[in-house]
């Protein structure tokens, strides 16, 4: 393909990626699969990889992420992004409403509400139609720059179509959608992690990523409801709005024009119970004067605009008794302990328990048997204890002492340096780590043997039919039928006694061997290896093609792999080094499940870099290192993984190891940059 035919075909795959993320994210419409909308991404990558100088700072390529940000550099706001005052009270609305109207001095107005939603306040400014800087509220003066990270928030225009000034600022908060954010704590429950605490914080702490690839995996989402800049024209803030929806910004469609503070209390109590219909978390209501110029006579205070208030609404909160602690063990040996409170009614359902997350939060809370506590529903999935009476508390009460031994095997629990979590060390004979382990083996995005349940597995340990997952494959339908097994209700003195039938013997049994077709990025994430989720498994998989070469990579060739870091690296080679976890793979091997990936066709492009061989470290602008490897190859040359003598090249590129450097000057190694190997090919 010549230059001038990569240009016209990468800007007909940006108008067309373009036009499906305006039509999901603006308009929740979609016309095409996810497979085909990322064929069209990954055509129009390989074009940019090809010809570098195509690739645009909006190209939609940005949204994928990549970029590494070693320090966010501070800016100053161009217009300080003051803070709102606060208010619980529809008295003092009504009191803010006769603030307005004393300033206003006799002239009629009217309010613009919307929702308050709970998540970080970001400040875009666009020139020339073009995204060019994202920027945090921070202390209202200045912000962070987190350009490369609000690029990969689909919902945020990185070029605009419509006619628009030639600069401007648009200002709003960029949220966790609340399905995303159960998607990721499930993904980070897979792989042993502790699952995020909430969706306002967990947006705050993504955006403060140092990988955008990991941010733009978060999926967050953005509303709009700010336009600022000189000479934009517009009469109301709700003409201001219909601007920025007409230019393609995504805005909530719960916004409203009040014409009375009467309207507002309506408003304020329509939206108290239905916002929890809505995808996101919302703390309250902002409520402005529509009028700019009146905005402009109200002006500020040295705090906060004197045009505009919030309403927060009250947490939903209620007090009751903790009167027991329980602890619960996780398929990895993590201990979360779990507070048995007395049943209260909150925000509509019966809650008899509230997590406690780990021994440094029950020391922070000083909470203990007994204690009359405060449980909130905030942004959180489950309840929590957020206060305790001290004042209510027993005289002869007593802190509670963190248990030193787990609660189902007895074992000594331990605690890793820098880690919150206490972990039961005995992998091969506590109950609930051996039954995690097989729950999570079957479940749909692992082997995908949907007609075992807990209760079957439990029954299969119990009868010692099975140790463990390899073992599944052993059983035959004559020990399934019939077999009985014990099913618990929530008091563990209440179970009944059941068996497999006939058919539901025959269906396990026809399961398992289905998921022998299960493709081999599937099984190295259902073996269970901390750390190692569905997409590092993928990863993996494709890097390594089978879980051979992947058992006998050293922790340098581990880390090379992209999102691969440290921790996973060092996890996978402990996971391989116990002999138990070998035994359980030759196992699944010779019971024909697959452990190797289907090989790619290769890709040839020329034979520029025949006889040379190369040695990649750091991070690089135009490839990932595997789209770099593959590109080496394309054009006739050899990727290894040390360092010798007979090393033609090292590429270089950002955050390398010194080491590989060091040795490679000694070597007399040629070092070269991206942009020179760019040269060669």
């Amino acid at each position: 393909m010549t230059f001038d035919e990569a240009k016209n075909e990468v800007k007909a795959l940006s108008e067309k990626i373009n036009y499906h993320n305006e039509l999901y994210y603006q308009k929740s419409e979609s016309v095409i699969t996810d497979f085909e909308f990322d064929q069209l991404l990954e055509k129009l990558i390989a074009l940019e990889n090809q010809f570098p100088e195509l690739k645009l700072e909006d190209s939609p390529s940005q949204r994928v992420g990549g970029t590494i940000t070693k320090e966010f550099d501070s800016v100053v706001h161009k217009y300080p992004m003051l803070s709102l005052g606060n208010t619980y009270s529809q008295e003092e609305l009504r009191d803010f409403d006769g603030r307005v109207a004393k300033g206003l001095e006799g002239q009629d107005y009217e309010y613009f509400c919307e929702l308050k939603f709970d998540g970080v306040a970001l400040s875009l400014t666009y020139e020339n139609g073009v995204l060019k800087r994202a920027v945090t509220r921070g202390d209202g003066t200045q912000g962070d720059d987190i350009t490369a990270n609000a690029k990969t928030i689909r919902s945020i225009p990185l070029k605009l179509k419509a006619a628009v000034p030639a600069e401007f600022e648009v200002r709003g908060e960029a949220f966790f959608p609340l399905k995303e954010f159960e998607r990721v704590n499930n993904e980070r429950e897979d792989i042993g992690e502790e699952k995020l605490a909430n969706p306002r914080n967990s947006a705050s702490g993504t955006l403060k990523m140092q990988d955008s690839s990991v941010v733009a995996s978060r999926k967050l989402d953005c509303y709009l409801y700010y336009l600022l800049g000189k000479d934009l024209n517009y009469p109301t803030h709700a003409t201001a709005i219909e601007a920025i929806e007409s230019w393609g910004f995504k805005v909530s469609p719960t916004y409203k024009q009040c014409a009375t503070i009467e309207e507002v209390l309506n408003y304020i109590n329509h939206w108290e119970e239905k916002r929890h219909e809505l995808h996101v978390e919302t703390d309250g209501i902002v409520i402005k004067v529509n009028d700019l110029s009146q905005q402009e006579q109200l002006g500020f205070t040295a705090k906060s605009p004197r045009w505009a208030i919030s309403y927060k609404y009250k947490a939903e909160s209620a007090t009751t008794v903790l009167e027991s602690i329980s602890y619960q063990v996780g398929r990895t040996g993590s201990v979360t302990p779990v507070a048995n409170l007395k049943p209260v009614l909150l925000a509509g359902t019966t809650v008899k328990r509230a997590s406690l997350h780990n021994a440094n939060e029950i020391a922070r809370l000083d909470v203990r048997i007994g204690d009359t506590v405060h449980v909130e529903k905030g942004g959180e999935i489950i309840p929590k204890i957020t206060t305790v009476e001290i004042s209510s508390r027993s005289h002869d009460s007593e802190p509670v002492e963190y248990i030193s031994n787990c609660p189902e095997c007895d074992t000594m629990l331990i605690r890793q340096e820098g880690e919150a979590n206490h972990y039961c060390p005995n992998v091969e004979g506590c109950p609930p780590q051996i039954l995690g382990r097989i729950d999570h083996f079957i479940q749909r995005k692992a082997m995908d043997i949907d007609k075992l349940g807990p209760e079957t597995i439990r029954g299969l340990l119990d009868n010692g039919l099975i140790r463990n997952y390899a073992d599944l494959y052993d059983l035959t339908y004559e020990q399934l039928n019939g077999l009985e097994f014990t099913t618990y209700s929530d008091k563990k003195e209440d179970y009944a006694v059941r068996s497999l039938r006939e058919k539901s013997a025959g269906n396990v049994v026809k399961a398992i061997e289905e998921s022998k077709a299960v493709p081999f990025e599937r099984v190295l994430f259902a073996l269970g290896i901390r750390f190692v989720g569905k997409t590092v498994a993928e990863k993996l998989a494709e890097h390594f093609i089978s879980i051979d070469n992947l058992m006998s990579a050293p922790f340098e060739t581990l880390i090379e792999v992209p999102e691969i870091g440290d921790r996973i690296a060092q996890s996978v080679i402990d996971f391989f080094e116990d002999s138990k976890n070998r035994g359980i793979v030759e196992k699944l091997r010779a019971s024909g499940v697959q452990l190797v990936s289907e090989k790619k066709e290769a890709v040839i492009e020329g034979n520029t870099l025949d006889g040379k061989t190369f040695v990649i470290s750091g991070v690089f602008a135009q490839f990932s290192r595997d789209e770099l490897k593959d590109k080496i190859k394309a054009n006739g040359g050899k990727v290894v993984s040390s360092i010798s003598g007979k090393l033609d090249y090292l590429v270089a590129g950002d955050k390398m190891g010194p080491s590989k450097l060091e040795k490679a000057t000694k070597l007399n190694i040629n070092v070269i940059s991206e942009a020179d190997f760019l040269d060669m090919i």
